[in-house]
C-alpha cells in the first residue's frame, strides 16, 4: 500500500490557496497549510513533508528564508517548488541558488501545477 504523500503549502493569498488546495486534495495528497513563512517552517519540522510549495513574498519569513532554513539548518533534501508573481527574476535566481527545485509564475495553471508536483515527487 502506498503511503499518502505529504505537502506543505506556504501561501498568504487565501483565494489562490483555496484553488491549489482543492486541486491537490482531489489528487489525494495530504496537505498542511501555512499562511506565512514562520508557520511553514513549523509544519515542515513537524510533518517532514515529501514536497514543499512556497510563495516567495510572505509575512514573517519569505519563501527564500524558508528554502534557506530547509536546506541549511534542517539539511532536508525535499523538493521545493516556488511560486511568485512575474517580474521578480532576481528572487527566482536567488531561490534556485538557495536550493529550490522548480519555479512557477503566478497566476498558476492548476493542471500545470499538478504535473510539476507529480514530477517532483517521482
Amino acid at each position: 500500500m502506498d503511503k499518502t504523500q505529504k505537502i506543505v503549502i506556504a501561501e498568504d493569498n487565501s483565494v489562490f490557496l483555496l484553488l491549489i488546495k482543492l486541486k491537490l486534495e482531489k489528487e489525494g495528497y495530504e496537505l498542511f497549510v501555512a499562511e506565512d513563512g514562520k508557520k511553514a517552517l513549523e509544519l515542515i519540522e513537524t510533518h517532514q513533508p515529501d514536497l514543499i510549495l512556497t510563495d516567495i513574498m510572505m509575512d514573517y519569513l519569505s519563501g527564500l528564508e524558508v528554502i534557506s532554513h530547509v536546506r541549511n539548518v534542517l539539511k532536508m533534501d525535499v523538493p521545493i517548488i516556488v511560486f511568485s508573481a512575474s517580474g521578480q527574476e532576481e528572487m527566482v535566481t536567488q531561490a534556485f541558488n538557495l536550493g529550490a527545485t522548480d519555479f512557477m509564475v503566478k497566476p498558476l495553471i492548476p493542471n500545470e501545477l499538478i504535473i510539476r508536483v507529480k514530477r517532483a515527487l517521482v
